[in-house]
């Protein structure tokens, strides 16, 4: 099969397309044909093994990559199925988490997939599972919203926030979105009331507050977003950090974490969608959501497989407007 692979952790020119060995299901396991996978943030992290704490953490690798073969959201068809798996077979059309997603073909635990919206394409469905999973965390498990929050979604025209803002709108709250200013239609279509330009406003100068925060970009220092919240305000953070930063956005998760201890407002992590956590229920919620037409996956562009490093670039460079997608086959 073809696939993207990387010996050594390094920018996106060290990814390699190349001929790989077909993978087999284990137990438990299913095989994917993808036709498609997103690239995240994650992703560029993976690749550069950053931040460098995540490295003595496990799941990243320490001096090399843990996983040969780079990507982790796919949308395909069930090619094969391991030993005691049920409710999947051959031919199924589905998404999810495969680690290993650049590339025809990947393996993955089966309850880390469900099936895919009929009505969406498979680059649609590709944009789905990180994406949309971190943004229910934030908004609906982590942020507790419901209807009448003011809630205020930063970085609102990337991967999260477009879903994220949708799901706020749906949940009948007032929503903000923060984001560029040619993003500024789209965010305004997908459901927010208010839309704030990035480069001109400045949500945390104390002229509103709100019950709710997502921020998906972590360009404020945690004092200047504490301002922006109702005394009993829920600031969830989520992203931020640089290449080559030691501790990166988990450096801020982990002072918003000691912060909320001693303060009223609650201040908390959204926790990593992939591969940990309850991720099979909250795939099925998600496209519960899109089957129900609540919630539409915006996909900004796509690459061929030959094309991925390219694609990575653009994500690292936090140009995406909703979701990049690799086109596998």
């Amino acid at each position: 099969m073809k696939a993207i692979v990387q010996e050594r952790f390094g920018p996106p020119d060290v990814l390699r397309l190349v001929d790989a060995d077909r993978p087999e299901p284990g137990a438990g396991e299913v095989l994917v044909r993808v036709r498609a996978a997103a690239l995240n943030p994650y992703d560029w992290h993976m690749l550069r093994g950053d931040p460098y704490v995540a490295r003595l953490l496990g799941g990243v690798g320490l001096t090399r990559p843990l996983s040969r073969v780079a990507g982790i959201d796919a949308a395909g068809q069930v090619e094969a199925v391991g030993a005691g798996v049920r409710g999947l077979r051959p031919g199924d059309e589905v998404l999810g988490f495969c680690r290993g997603s650049f590339a025809e073909y990947a393996r993955t635990p089966a309850d880390l997939l469900v099936p895919k919206p009929a009505h969406l394409t498979f680059e649609q469905a590709a944009a789905v599972p990180m994406a949309a999973v971190t943004a229910l965390r934030g908004i609906r498990t982590v942020g507790r919203v419901r209807a009448g929050h003011r809630v205020l979604v930063n970085g609102a025209g990337g991967g999260v926030g477009t879903f994220a803002v949708q799901i706020a709108a749906a949940l009948d709250a007032e929503v903000t979105g923060v984001c560029s200013a040619r993003n500024a239609d789209l965010v305004r279509s997908l459901g927010a009331t208010h839309v704030l330009d990035h480069t001109r406003d400045d949500f945390t100068d104390r002229h509103a507050h709100y019950d709710v925060i997502l921020d998906n970009v972590g360009n404020h220092p945690l004092r200047r977003l504490r301002r922006a919240l109702t005394p009993t305000g829920t600031l969830v953070a989520n992203g931020g950090g640089s290449p080559g930063r030691v501790f990166g956005a988990m450096g801020f998760m982990l002072r918003t974490a000691a912060v909320d201890t001693v303060v009223r407002q609650r201040l908390r992590p959204v926790l990593p969608s992939a591969p940990a956590g309850p991720t099979h229920d909250d795939l099925l919620a998600v496209t519960a959501l899109i089957e129900s037409g609540t919630l539409t996956p915006v996909v900004d562009r796509t690459y061929t497989l030959a094309d991925t490093a390219e694609g990575v670039r653009h994500v690292e460079r936090g140009h995406a407007r909703g979701k990049a997608v690799v086109v596998v086959g």
